[in-house]
C-alpha cells in the first residue's frame, strides 16, 4: 500500500547543501618518470537508508555508488561520490554489483526490457504491484554509462551490456565490468548513471547517478573561474515519498491494458538537489560556479533567480561555449547540463534568493508546476562577509571548430504509438523502428552528417548521442500532420516490420529555420527537439579537439577504434520514454571512403540463428565465409530496392555423443533488403550490381550454452551471426 506524503507538509530550506563527495583513485605511475599513467577505482553499485527528507523524516532506503573517497573512508551515497578526471590521465572502474536483493520498485516485464531470467511477456490480466512478477523483480541487472563520454563501445555501459550481481547473468552486449575512460576530450561536465535495458527508469530514480568532472591543467580558462568551495555541481531531481520516508514510484500504468505498470512520463511533487530536499545553500558576497544537471526522469526545468538577477552561462554538456552569454532563465531539459556563474557580491547580507522553476510538465503541453512545491528548487542565503568582485571574462572562452557535412543527410522521425481506443501511449519509436530492429544508424568513423529530426510527437524529446559530442544546426517548424500521414502512406503505420523509407521534409517546411538559442551554440550531447518542428544536429564521428576540416570519412583520430565492440545507441533522454522503444542501436563502420562517382550505395545489417546438431564446443574456433546473391527487384520512382540473401558457410567443430570430435560445415540462407533512393529513377531504368562486401560477426551468446547430455560439457546451441552489407548500384 501507498501512503502519499503531502509535499506542502515538507519543511523548505531546512535541508542544507551537501556538495558530493570525491573519490579517490589508485595512481598508477610510470616507474622511471613517476609521471601518472591511470587513475584506477572500485566502485560498488549497492543498497543503504539515505537522510533526503528533512531531519525529523525517516531515512529513505535507496540505491548507489560506494567506493574510497578523499578522506580514505568507504563512503556510499546518492548521487554518487564525484570522479575527479584529468584531461590526458585515463580512469579504469571496475564496476561492482552488489545488489543481491530483488528490486524495490515496479519492473514492468512488459517492456523489452534486460529480463535475466528470460520470462516470457505476461499477459493480462497482469498481477498488481506488490507484488508483481518475482522473477522480473530479481536478480536486478545493472549498467553505468558515462554520460557525455568518448569511450570504446565495450566501456559505454550501453542497455545490453547489463550484469547481476556476482554477473552470475551477463546481457548480450556485455563483454567485462571494467570500463577505461580515456578522458582525451574537452573539460567539461559529464555524469554518470545506470542505463540498463528497459530499466533505466527505475534504476536512475533509485538513486543511481553521479557527476563526472573532466579538468584540464593546461585550459587557460579554468584558472580563472571560482574553485574549491565556490565552485558548486548541483544535480536537480523530482522525487516523490511516502510518510514513511520510502521513495513512491507509480504502480499502475498508463496504459494498464497494454503495460500494468509503466508511464509515460513520470512527474514527483518534490523537488531534490544533491539528494537533499528542497535545501538551502549559504554563500559569501562573491561569484559562484554553479554546475547545473538535470537529472529528472522526465521533469524539464526553466531556471530563474527570484530577485531577478542575471546570471552568466559559459558552459554547456560538452564543454566551453564560445563566448559567455547572459541570461535571466535558463531550459534544461532531461541530461543536459548548465555551467554557470552567479554573483551574489552586491547582496545584502541575509538576502535569501530562491531558484525558482516554471517550466510545463510533461513540457511542453502540461500544466506550469504548483509555485508552493515544484515551482522552487532551491535557495541561496548571503551571509556576512566582505564583497569581492568577480572576475571578468575573456570575450572568447572557447574555439569551437565549424562543423562540414561531408556524408548524405539523414532524415529520422519521432514517433508515437496509441491504440485507438486508449489515448495513452504504448510505446515511442525513433523512425519508426523498435529497438530490437535491425541496425540503420551505421555512421561512418571520421565522417560528419546531418541528422535531420522530424518531431511528429506532442512532446520535446532530449535527443542523446553516444559517443560524441555535436553541434545544433537549426529548429523550424513544419506541416507535421501532413508529414505524418505521407510518412504513413510511404511506411505503413509504426512500428514498421521493414526499414524505413525516409520521407525529406523540405516540402513541409514552414517559415524560416531558426538559430540555435546563444547558450546552444557550443558542443552538445544532448539536444531538445520540439514538436511541430524539424531539429537538425550535426554529427561528427571524430574527436572535439579535431580542428575544422581536419577530419574525412574513414580516419579514425578517437584514441580507440569506435568500430569494435558491441556498438553504441541514441535515444530519447526522457528515461521512460527510452525504456519502452524510443532508443535505436547505432554502430560506427570503418568502411572505405565513397568517391563522388555515379554510383549509390547502401547498408544493411542482418541477423540469424544457425542450430548446430550435434552442438559445438565452447572452444571451438570459427570461421565463416559469405557469398551475397542479390537481384534488383523493383524499381519505382525514386526508389530502387534490392532484395538478396547471403550464403553463410561456418566451419566448427563438434563433439558426438561417442566423444568424438570432428570438423563440421553448416550453411544457411539469410535474406535481406535495401532500398536506395536515387532522385533520378525512373521506372523504365534498369541497373547493375557493382559492388558488393560484407563485414561479418559470428559467436555464440551466453543464453544459447547449454550442457553436453553425454560429455557434460559447455556447448554452444547456436551460432548467431551479424552482418553489414554493403550493396552498390550504377545506371546502366
Amino acid at each position: 500500500m501507498t501512503h502519499p506524503l503531502d509535499p506542502r507538509s515538507i519543511p523548505k530550506y531546512v535541508n542544507q547543501v551537501e556538495v558530493p563527495s570525491v573519490f579517490k583513485p589508485t595512481i598508477v605511475r610510470d616507474p622511471s618518470t613517476n609521471e601518472e599513467l591511470s587513475h584506477n577505482y572500485t566502485v560498488f553499485i549497492t543498497a543503504f537508508k539515505q537522510q533526503l527528507l528533512p531531519p525529523g523524516f525517516p531515512e529513505t532506503f535507496v540505491w548507489g555508488y560506494e567506493g574510497i573517497i578523499e578522506d580514505g573512508s568507504c563512503f556510499s551515497s546518492t548521487p554518487g561520490p564525484t570522479f575527479e578526471a584529468v584531461r590526458g590521465i585515463p580512469i579504469n572502474v571496475q564496476w561492482v554489483n552488489n545488489l543481491t536483493d530483488p528490486h524495490f520498485l515496479p519492473v514492468d516485464p512488459t517492456l523489452h526490457w534486460a529480463n535475466p531470467n528470460n520470462i516470457p511477456t505476461p499477459e493480462p490480466p497482469f498481477q498488481p504491484f506488490p507484488p508483481g512478477y518475482p522473477l522480473a523483480q530479481s536478480p536486478v541487472p545493472v549498467t553505468t554509462h558515462l554520460h557525455g563520454g568518448e569511450v570504446r563501445s565495450d566501456s559505454d555501459g550501453g542497455p545490453d551490456s547489463w550484469f547481476t550481481a556476482g554477473e552470475e547473468k551477463t546481457g548480450p552486449a556485455f563483454i567485462q565490468s571494467r570500463y577505461t575512460y580515456p578522458n582525451q576530450q574537452e573539460p567539461t561536465t559529464l555524469w554518470y548513471h545506470a542505463h540498463a535495458l528497459g530499466i533505466t527508469r527505475l534504476n536512475v530514480f533509485a538513486g543511481l547517478a553521479g557527476f563526472y568532472l573532466l579538468r584540464d591543467p593546461n585550459n587557460i580558462i579554468e584558472p580563472l573561474l571560482p574553485s574549491g568551495p565556490f565552485e558548486i555541481p548541483i544535480v536537480i531531481q523530482d522525487r516523490s515519498f511516502n510518510k514513511d520516508g520510502s521513495l513512491l514510484f507509480p504502480n499502475i500504468g498508463v496504459n494498464p491494458d497494454a503495460h500494468p505498470y509503466w508511464v509515460n512520463d513520470f512527474l514527483g511533487d518534490v523537488i531534490m538537489v544533491n539528494g537533499k530536499v528542497w535545501p538551502n545553500l549559504n554563500v559569501e558576497r562573491r561569484q559562484y560556479r554553479i554546475r547545473f544537471n538535470n537529472g529528472s526522469n522526465s521533469r524539464f526545468y526553466n531556471l530563474k533567480l527570484s530577485n531577478g538577477q542575471s546570471f552568466m552561462q559559459i558552459g554547456s554538456d560538452g564543454g566551453f561555449l564560445r563566448c559567455p552569454v547572459e541570461l535571466t532563465e535558463i531550459l534544461i531539459a532531461p541530461a543536459e547540463r548548465a555551467d554557470v556563474l552567479i554573483d551574489f557580491s552586491k547582496q545584502d547580507p541575509g538576502t535569501k534568493i530562491i531558484i525558482t522553476n516554471d517550466a510545463f510538465a510533461p513540457f511542453p503541453g502540461g500544466d506550469r508546476p504548483d509555485p508552493e512545491t515544484t515551482g522552487q528548487i532551491m535557495q541561496f542565503t548571503v551571509l556576512d562577509t566582505p564583497s569581492e568582485k568577480p572576475v571578468i571574462l575573456p570575450p572568447i572562452l572557447n574555439e569551437i571548430p565549424q562543423l562540414i557535412p561531408d556524408v548524405p543527410k539523414q532524415t529520422l522521425t519521432l514517433n508515437v504509438v496509441r491504440e485507438e481506443t486508449d489515448p495513452g501511449p504504448i510505446e515511442l519509436l525513433l523512425d519508426g523502428q523498435k529497438w530490437a530492429s535491425p541496425i540503420s544508424e551505421l555512421p561512418q568513423v571520421g565522417s560528419t552528417v546531418d541528422w535531420v529530426l522530424a518531431n511528429i510527437t506532442a512532446a520535446t524529446h532530449p535527443i542523446h548521442v553516444h559517443l560524441i559530442q555535436f553541434q545544433l544546426v537549426s529548429r523550424q517548424l513544419f506541416d507535421a500532420e501532413r508529414y505524418l500521414a505521407d510518412w504513413e502512406s510511404l511506411n505503413g503505420k509504426p512500428p514498421l516490420q521493414h526499414p524505413t523509407i525516409p520521407l525529406d521534409v523540405e516540402d513541409y517546411l514552414i517559415g524560416k529555420p531558426i538559430e540555435p538559442d546563444l547558450n546552444e551554440q557550443g558542443w552538445k550531447d544532448t539536444v531538445r527537439a520540439n514538436p511541430n518542428e524539424v531539429t537538425i544536429l550535426r554529427l561528427r564521428f571524430t574527436p572535439q579537439n579535431v580542428e575544422t576540416g581536419g577530419s574525412k570519412p574513414g580516419l579514425n583520430q578517437f584514441p580507440f577504434d569506435p568500430t569494435f565492440g558491441p556498438g553504441y545507441v541514441w535515444h530519447c533522454h526522457i528515461l521512460d520514454h527510452e525504456d519502452n522503444e524510443m532508443m535505436r542501436p547505432m554502430k560506427v563502420v570503418s568502411g572505405p571512403i565513397i568517391d563522388n562517382n555515379p554510383q549509390t550505395c547502401c547498408e544493411v545489417v542482418v541477423e540469424g540463428n544457425t542450430q548446430l546438431i550435434p552442438p559445438a564446443l565452447n572452444n571451438a574456433t570459427i570461421s565463416s565465409s559469405n557469398q551475397i546473391f542479390a537481384e534488383i527487384e523493383k524499381v519505382c520512382p525514386e526508389k530502387v530496392i534490392i532484395n538478396g540473401f547471403i550464403q553463410k558457410t561456418i566451419t566448427y567443430t563438434a563433439v558426438l555423443d561417442n566423444g568424438v570430435e570432428e570438423e563440421n560445415i553448416i550453411t544457411d540462407d539469410f535474406p535481406f533488403q535495401c532500398i536506395i533512393n536515387r532522385e533520378d529513377a525512373n521506372e523504365d531504368d534498369s541497373f547493375t550490381i557493382t559492388g558488393s562486401s560484407v563485414l561479418c560477426e559470428v559467436f555464440a551468446k551466453t543464453q544459447n550454452f547449454g550442457t553436453h547430455p553425454v560429455t557434460n560439457e559447455q556447448v554452444a546451441y547456436k551460432f548467431v551471426g551479424k552482418d553489414i552489407i554493403k550493396i552498390c548500384i550504377r545506371k546502366s
